[in-house]
């Protein structure tokens, strides 16, 4: 099963009432919200890496930066 960015969603036709099941899976995610996520302070560590899985299966190189202390 391919890994999922965010749990499933279920969306609701207030006209019809009929059930829609939206899935969030990696490989259908953006790369800017990837890589806003991976750069995310309070992001979940398991998830962060899971990003970075896809950024790297996506053909990209990922460079950490550290930030000069003062």
């Amino acid at each position: 099963m391919p890994a999922k960015f965010k749990q499933d969603e279920k969306r609701v036709d207030r006209v019809s009432k009929k059930v829609t099941v939206i899935k969030h899976y990696m490989k259908t995610t953006p790369l800017q919200v990837l890589m806003d996520y991976i750069n995310n302070p309070n992001g979940k560590p398991k998830v962060k890496q899971k990003c970075r899985n896809e950024v790297v299966k996506r053909g990209y190189k990922i460079v950490k930066e550290y930030e000069k202390a003062i």
